[in-house]
């Protein structure tokens, strides 16, 4: 059966979408230099009746932009707290928040974190200890928005943490460790070049099992947006076993939604 992997059409590269709480896309306003403001949106997370506010700086580039994956993680996250979720994933946190010690809380680490806006709603949707993670350049925006939610964060019994990871560096990942129950990431296949760093860190974080042995699981939600994506999945289930847990039908005007894999280490 043919995947989207396989699909040799190229998704739009460039377009970036940026959607409103309705779901329709953001026009940006922008300063009389051109540069696009700094714009707060928040995202009212139904399952615990609270908003996280988020900062984006459209004018620094992609990593401090909202991505649509991310939003799918949000509604995901937000509808297995709320039990309207009975997807795979929702099985999957299910299975992962039952199988540690009494009273221990998920940790939980995001990689290529952007704003932090999956990491801050997996803090307060799961009551986790997360840490999200990206270049160290996006690291100054990404602590802004982790301290503006951190009344609501503190109010669920989670925490976020803010650290430096760039892909493939042994230093940066040493520093990391591998200790977490759970990686999430969206939108971090795009860039060619990063496609080996990426391998290789997952490689690091989930060779090691997680409490007791069990294997480690990275939930990746992604909208392709190249032909050439299909390299890094290649790459991928080489070395891991690769599922669909949810496909989102596609916007209006688009022939593809936003996929979520969980990628697990082959033995």
């Amino acid at each position: 059966m043919a995947t989207l992997e396989d699909d040799e059409a190229d998704i739009d590269p460039v377009k970036m979408i940026l959607l409103d709480e309705e779901g329709e896309e953001k026009k940006l306003t922008t300063l009389d230099n051109g540069a696009a403001k700094p714009q707060m949106q928040k995202h009212y997370i139904r399952s615990i009746e609270s908003t996280v506010a988020i900062r984006q700086l459209p004018s620094e580039g992609l990593s401090f932009q909202l991505w649509p994956a991310a939003t799918t993680l949000v509604t995901l996250l937000d509808g297995y707290l709320s039990h309207l979720s009975e997807s795979p994933l929702a099985t999957t946190l299910t299975a992962l928040s039952n199988g540690g010690d009494n009273g221990r809380k998920l940790k939980i680490l995001e990689l290529g974190s952007g704003t932090g806006l999956v990491g801050i709603a997996a803090a307060v949707t799961l009551g986790a200890n997360v840490t999200v993670t990206d270049m160290p350049h996006v690291i100054p925006n990404l602590k802004f928005n982790v301290e503006a939610n951190a009344d609501v964060v503190a109010r669920r019994g989670g925490t976020v943490d803010v650290a430096p990871l760039r892909w493939g560096e042994d230093d940066d990942m040493e520093v990391i460790g591998r200790e977490f129950d759970l990686v999430l990431a969206s939108d971090v296949v795009y860039h060619d070049h990063l496609y080996e760093p990426l391998i290789q860190t997952l490689r690091f974080l989930l060779n090691a099992g997680a409490r007791g042995g069990e294997k480690k699981v990275f939930i990746m939600a992604h909208l392709r947006r190249w032909k050439k994506d299909s390299a890094f999945f290649k790459k991928a289930r080489k070395l891991f076993d690769v599922e669909i847990l949810h496909t989102d039908p596609p916007k209006e005007g688009s022939r593809i939604g936003v996929v979520v894999y969980a990628f697990v280490g082959k033995n």
